[in-house]
């Protein structure tokens, strides 16, 4: 199929390459599909109708109009500097494809990626993982599938988008291990502690359904006890405020949510002396430069080992 210069056009061929032949998921195909036709309805406000006249004093004007674009309206705050990055990545990504297919538009190249801000990696100490994990009440069926939900992300330091795509058929109680595709399709496997299958089981052993979905949601309008359950798996954005909840429960000193418990689970595997290599894989991270955020306890047991063999003679 011929690739358009008309934005619309182009934008909808290169959705389709990138679920058909690069096979991203759907989340990041949602993403990109909101960030370029932003893009487009911009672009085409301006009288534009072909990505040829796209070009870098255009690029600017789009970001200053992103820099000042509202990203609540209820609030009235603008888009914080890494959404707007994610608009400028997306623009990238899409100016190569076009690229790639020979059509005459600005290279990607050329637009510089706005500076990233410097932001603090927020975990927990063990102690207060501990607290954290006390909160939900057992005594209910949400704060059985709460307790659960902490004891898996602290088990596994899985992504929240990992943990509510679980499904009851790719768990493992007897290996206590289960496959997940992670960010770029990437293939891994996790582990539960004991601790994490013994709640995990209790869950699932109180619910009278058999619907898939491993956390679900008890609001709303339910279907009937054969559906598959799709409509009632629990959503990111549900688990994110069920976090921030116990969180706030807890009076812990930070403000936690799903990926700060996938750092501490990170943070925990190190202090106790796993290799940087190891928690790599474990976290699903593509390059090891990404699991070096780490380093904060690294280079503690650095100065240990240095202390400990260094000119012992």
């Amino acid at each position: 199929m011929a690739v358009s210069l008309d934005p619309r056009l182009a934008l909808i061929t290169f959705l389709e390459h990138l679920d058909v032949e690069r096979n991203v998921s759907q989340l990041t195909i949602r993403n990109y599909s909101h960030y370029l036709r932003r893009f487009c309805d911009w672009f085409e406000a301006r009288g534009e109708s072909s990505l040829k006249n796209l070009d870098q004093d255009l690029v600017r004007k789009y970001r200053v109009y992103l820099s000042k674009l509202e990203g609540r309206a209820d609030t009235g705050e603008t888009l914080s500097k890494k959404t707007q990055s994610y608009h400028i990545i997306a623009l990238r990504s899409w100016l190569k494809w076009l690229v790639k297919n020979d059509l005459p538009v600005l290279h990607p190249e050329k637009i510089d990626l706005p500076k990233a801000e410097s932001q603090h990696m927020q975990y927990l100490p063990l102690e207060k993982v501990e607290l954290l994990l006390s909160q939900p009440s057992l005594s209910t069926p949400i704060g059985l599938r709460d307790k659960a939900i902490l004891e898996v992300f602290f088990s596994t330091g899985l992504r929240v988008s990992e943990l509510v795509s679980l499904n009851r058929d790719q768990l493992n109680f007897n290996t206590k291990e289960f496959g997940v595709i992670g960010k770029g399709r990437r293939q891994r496997v996790v582990f539960l502690s004991d601790r994490a299958c013994k709640w995990l089981q209790k869950w699932l052993d109180a619910r009278d359904d058999n619907w898939q979905p491993v956390f679900i949601r008890f609001s709303g309008k339910k279907p009937g006890i054969t559906d598959s359950g799709e409509s009632m798996r629990l959503s990111a954005r549900s688990v994110q405020r069920i976090v921030d909840k116990y969180s706030r429960k807890a009076h812990l000193p930070i403000k936690i949510s799903p990926h700060g418990l996938r750092h501490s689970f990170a943070t925990d595997l190190l202090s106790n002396g796993a290799g940087l290599r190891d928690v790599q894989e474990m976290l699903g991270h593509k390059n090891i430069a990404t699991t070096q955020i780490y380093t904060h306890i690294t280079k503690p047991q650095l100065k240990k080992v240095h202390q400990t063999y260094h000119s012992k003679s």
